[in-house]
């Protein structure tokens, strides 16, 4: 049996003491080239220490090729300044709930039709209250930046989170070549980072997607402590608290401080455009992500190195009995623990390689619709994975007989790429069984591990 131990919290430490090959950009991203490796003097080098200079930054036609972010930013529409309020800034949905979202509100941040742009922050800046929407842009790096405070309960679709829209990164509108690196996310409304819309040749790497820790002050339990001031005003939250199901205040920050919603790459059932998705992700680490790792639609994704731990999500949904299952559904309301991996649907390829599912429910899935009809399975392969689920231990491949890995819910199709026979990128695979501890090392993934000079992160080889 795999230890499972919790992530580290672990100081900087510089790139030297790490092998530097190992941070080249690869994946279907590999020919992104990004705003280039230009020196801090050149016009084109902006940076930005507040909204407004990143408005103007990123106004459509500024002709900046890389933007380096000085310090941390709260970005909500409220918070920000008259001269920020322009495009690309817009107001996204309004907060309901949090009661720092109500204050600060939220923004919607466009990067439309940039052709080479690199956004990066030297000491791991967290920008806050705000969603990026790429479109119609190429050749764009996103690095060592890390994107908090976007989640709030939602009553007003009964927990079915389908309103605020909120995720930290789109990309759409048919983008190429777009590399996310060593950046964190943490929970959010709706998705993490999406792909759509015919975007492809894109690349997320060495990044930490997590829930919330629940502690003292976190994001979610300002949220929960704010309705448990005032249940009244909060029918579903009154409801799970009431005697009808019996949840203590800390058995919701428990269950709510999972991620919902990790990669949906294609957003509409059948768009003839998601033939065209290419998304690769390695070396990244899901803490207690309950869905969508990544969820595909047609196209391609090929998944390597990656870690799924849902411990403490599997230890939460413990925490619902099967009389207040029953008993939150039948009021109509959505509260509970989802546990889904990798899925591939509408005849997408996903290939997940060494990587470690851990403690997810359902880790390879092939269908979300309806797994008698063929047009809704998607072709998925496991190789050389390590899954373990409440103390099993299972390392090996989805078409092994007997596998802990093999697809469902739908009859499996065999696995081949859509358009290609062979990737068309190298790349190097690490052990699964060392995984873990190399992700959360502290020149492992997420943003704020590495100490580089600016000049490094600028650069895609080493």
């Amino acid at each position: 049996m795999m230890l499972i131990s919790p992530l580290l919290v672990s100081t900087p430490v510089p790139a030297s003491a790490a092998g530097l090959s190992d941070y080249n950009l690869t994946g279907f991203s590999y020919t992104n080239t990004g705003g280039g490796n230009i020196p801090e003097t050149d016009p084109r080098y902006k940076k930005v220490y507040n909204a407004t200079d990143l408005a103007v930054a990123l106004k459509r036609g500024s002709g900046v090729k890389v933007i380096e972010i000085m310090n941390d930013l709260d970005l909500g529409w409220s918070e920000i300044p008259a001269t920020a309020q322009v495009m690309p800034f817009v107001a996204h949905n309004p907060a309901l709930t949090h009661p720092v979202l109500k204050r600060t509100g939220v923004s919607k941040i466009y990067v439309d039709s940039f052709k080479g742009l690199t956004i990066f922050s030297q000491n791991g800046a967290k920008i806050k209250h705000a969603a990026f929407v790429m479109k119609y842009s190429s050749d764009v790096i996103i690095r060592n930046l890390e994107f908090d405070e976007l989640w709030e309960w939602d009553e007003s679709t009964k927990g079915n989170y389908d309103k605020n829209d909120w995720d930290y990164i789109t990309v759409e509108g048919a983008s190429s070549r777009v590399w996310i690196d060593h950046c964190t996310f943490n929970k959010a409304y709706d998705g993490l980072v999406d792909v759509k819309k015919g975007s492809n040749g894109v690349t997320i790497s060495w990044s930490v997607f997590k829930g919330d820790d629940g502690s003292a002050g976190s994001w979610v339990t300002q949220q929960i402590d704010a309705m448990e001031a005032n249940k009244s005003a909060y029918p579903m939250y009154n409801y799970l608290r009431s005697t009808s199901v019996g949840l203590s205040k800390e058995d919701i920050i428990a269950i709510a401080a999972g991620q919902k919603k990790g990669h949906l790459i294609g957003a509409t059932e059948f768009a003839t455009d998601n033939a065209k998705l290419q998304v690769t992700l390695h070396h990244n680490y899901y803490r207690d992500i309950q869905d969508r790792m990544p969820r595909l639609r047609a196209g391609n994704v090929h998944a390597y190195n990656i870690v799924m731990d849902s411990t403490g999500t599997r230890a939460a949904k413990q925490k619902l009995t099967s009389t207040m299952e029953k008993a939150i559904s039948g009021k109509g309301y959505h509260f509970g623990v989802t546990s889904n991996g990798a899925i591939s649907t509408e005849d997408g390829a996903v290939l997940v390689e060494k990587s470690a599912i851990l403690d997810v429910a359902s880790p390879i899935r092939n269908n979300q619709a309806d797994p008698a009809d063929a047009s809704y399975t998607g072709k998925i392969r496991a190789v050389d994975t390590i899954y373990t689920l409440d103390g099993t231990y299972y390392r090996g491949s989805s078409d092994t007989a007997g596998s802990s890995l093999a697809p469902t819910p739908a009859p499996v199709k065999a696995f081949s790429w859509n358009g290609f026979t062979s990737l068309p990128y190298s790349y190097t695979l690490d052990d699964p069984a060392t995984l873990k501890d190399r992700l959360t090392a502290t020149n492992g993934a997420g943003a704020g591990k590495l100490v580089w000079d600016r000049a490094n992160w600028l650069m895609t080889k080493y």
